[in-house]
């Protein structure tokens, strides 16, 4: 595969560089969310975070098979410079939807066309995993807002992150009984290893 003289290869690394940027702006927005006092946030953050290096993984294998060294490259990338974490994540939210609705599919059409069929179906499929990037952040953030991320209307199961102690009530305890620590509650139906 010759990825010299293609819009592809622009496209990929462009793809490459806002997954690794998309990386670090996670991290540092869990980080946030770590001095908000929102542990359970920053896992999110932090759990979407390591998927974008693995979708940053795919598009430098592509250009790497494709002959790529380097490129030069002019593109436009969100910075989410906000300092506090509901910002952050509406921002994320808004930054993974245009990564679903606009951007790759663009990206995948073009690759079509120029006979990247694999590249196009790779780019398609992380499309969707962008869609529920943007999905799982909007949800926290209509949450945190509303002040519904501890508190639920009816008895839900909860489960701490932090040491896996699970219980069933309206609201999360303000600490866990078990390790003590505060913030790492959430919806057992929202955990990322959730087995019901």
């Amino acid at each position: 595969m010759n990825l010299n003289n293609t819009q592809t290869l622009s496209n990929l690394m462009r793809a490459f560089a806002g997954e690794s940027l998309a990386r670090n702006r996670y991290t540092f927005a869990a980080e946030q969310a770590e001095r908000d006092g929102l542990p359970v946030i920053a896992a999110v953050f932090r759990y979407t975070a390591g998927q974008e290096k693995e979708h940053a993984e795919i598009f430098a294998d592509f250009l790497r098979k494709g002959g790529a060294d380097s490129l030069e490259l002019e593109g436009s990338f969100p910075v989410d410079t906000a300092a506090d974490t509901l910002a952050l994540l509406a921002a994320a939210a808004r930054n993974e939807e245009r990564e679903h609705s606009d951007v790759y599919p663009a990206f995948a059409a073009v690759a079509r066309d120029e006979g990247f069929g694999e590249i196009a179906r790779k780019l398609e499929l992380i499309a969707r995993v962008e869609q529920c990037h943007a999905g799982r952040f909007e949800a926290f953030r209509r949450l945190l807002a509303e002040h519904k991320l501890f508190v639920s209307d009816l008895d839900c199961a909860w489960i701490c992150l932090n040491c896996g102690h699970e219980l069933t009530a309206k609201a999360a305890p303000q600490s866990c009984p078990v390790c003590g620590e505060a913030g790492f509650f959430i919806r057992v139906e929202m955990s990322p290893y959730s087995y019901q």
